[in-house]
């Protein structure tokens, strides 16, 4: 496949984690699916990587995932992203704030024959935390 059509297949993963249409998983990630640092208590496979994304849609059901820049060779599909939601639902035991939420990241995919087959995330998992209130960083009056 051509890299235009390997970023194809990342553009429309994307569209699943925006709208939580499980069907659009269902073509572009394969069944055994390999997640490199996957979530807490996250599944292996498509299963898995379904019930993740869903689960952070519920929490976050305005979720809004742009992808900022992108870059592929070979196989491999980087990119970077940001991501927007309100804190609307249970996330990892914090229950729901209300807060607006941003979070940013790169993503490192791999693209074979059309489908998604390895993934590995760098999120700023420390900004999500402080901005629903679960940790206060020094000097700062705890949400």
């Amino acid at each position: 496949m051509s890299l235009e059509q390997n970023k194809a297949v990342l553009t429309r993963f994307v569209n699943f984690i925006n709208t939580g249409k499980t069907a659009i998983a269902d073509e572009v990630v394969a069944l055994d699916f390999l997640e490199r640092d996957p979530f807490p208590g996250q599944q292996p496979g498509r299963e898995g990587l379904k019930a993740v994304i869903l689960m952070i849609r519920a929490a976050f059901p305005d979720l809004e995932w742009v992808v900022d820049e992108m870059v592929a060779e070979g196989e491999t599909v980087a990119s970077r992203f940001t991501w927007r939601g309100t804190h609307r639902g249970a996330f990892f035991g914090v229950p729901a704030t209300g807060k607006q939420i941003m979070v940013t990241g790169m993503v490192f995919d791999r693209v074979v024959e059309g489908q998604l087959v390895e993934s590995q995330i760098l999120m700023d998992i420390l900004s999500l935390l402080t901005q629903m209130g679960a940790i206060a960083l020094p000097g700062e009056p705890p949400a």
